[in-house]
């Protein structure tokens, strides 16, 4: 796993409050999470200010996996 993946699957956890234990690279963060498409934009926003990218809205559709969501943070740093 890389250490983009180990570090978003951190913030997450504690932006939601969840057990980073039991999150998965491939698991849909929607579901795992429990968030919504507007808390997953509230997540994107934070995600930008740990990694300084800017990440444009229409880059993320489709995305759903932690693995996905870490290989467009990598592509844009």
């Amino acid at each position: 796993m890389s250490d983009t993946v180990t570090r978003l699957m951190a913030l997450a956890a504690r932006r939601f409050k969840a057990d980073a234990a039991k999150l998965r690279a491939e698991a849909d963060f929607f579901e795992t999470l429990g968030i919504d498409s507007v808390q997953a934009l509230e997540l994107l926003s934070e995600l930008e200010l740990e990694f300084d990218v800017e990440i444009p809205d229409y880059e993320l559709q489709g995305v759903k996996t932690f693995t996905a969501l870490a290989e467009r943070i990598d592509k844009r740093r």
